[in-house]
Parts: C-alpha cells; sequence; structure tokens
C-alpha cells in the first residue's frame, strides 16, 4: 500500500525544430545538432559529401572552403550554429538536471523506506 503523494511520471524531454530557432530550415536544426551530438564540424554549402575530417585536411593545406569569403553567409552559419549548439547545451543541461533531481527523490524515498522499516522493527521487538 502506498501512502502519500504520488511522484510526478517523469516526461522524456525531446527536442523539436521550433525549440533551435525560427531562423533554420525544415530539419536543418536536427541534422546540424546530430553533427554537434557526435563531435563534428557542421559542414557547410559545397561541403556536403565530404567528411569532416576531410573538409580540415582541405582546410589544412589551405583551401578556402565555402563560405569562408563570404561575410553574411558567414554570419548567418554562425547564427544558426550557435542557436543549435546552444538548444543542445540547454537539452543537456536539463537532462541532467532531471537525473539529479531522479537521485535525489530515490535517496528521500530509500532513507524514508529505511527508517520505516527501522520503527517496524522496534514496534515489533
Amino acid at each position: 500500500m502506498e501512502v502519500g503523494p504520488t511522484p510526478l511520471p517523469m516526461t522524456d524531454i525531446k527536442m523539436n525544430e521550433r525549440s533551435y530557432g525560427g531562423a533554420l530550415l525544415a530539419g536543418e536544426g536536427s541534422a546540424m545538432a546530430a553533427y554537434v551530438q557526435s563531435g563534428k564540424r557542421i559542414p557547410r554549402r559545397g561541403e556536403i559529401g565530404l567528411k569532416s575530417e576531410q573538409i580540415q585536411a582541405f582546410e589544412d593545406v589551405g583551401y578556402v572552403m565555402s563560405g569562408s569569403r563570404h561575410h553574411r553567409m558567414n554570419a548567418v552559419r554562425i547564427r544558426k550554429e550557435n542557436q543549435v549548439i546552444s538548444a543542445e547545451e540547454k537539452r543537456a543541461l536539463l537532462l541532467f538536471n532531471q537525473e539529479e533531481k531522479a537521485k535525489r527523490e530515490n535517496k528521500i524515498i530509500s532513507d524514508f523506506r529505511e527508517l520505516l522499516t527501522d520503527q517496524l522493527r522496534g514496534n515489533n521487538a
């Protein structure tokens, strides 16, 4: 028999396209987020199909990759990347806080159970 209030159900935190910001195209935010989560460089226009390592190798040799010379396009790209990165950081922080809260609640519940069992043993003795 459960005594006391029941804990709130855990909610699954999912990111939708709107949470990345309004300036992104459909699917653009989630595609960028996949690169951010895997720790890879987000490919820019003209770099699609190349791997992050290949792009970095070209830049190390001295090639100027797409978007580097166009200040306006580069500013838009940086803003979009920052939107996705900050949204992913917020998501990770929310998950971390949710896990910590669950750990604290489980600790409190186990302490109460232990206290109750000690009191019940004391009454029976």
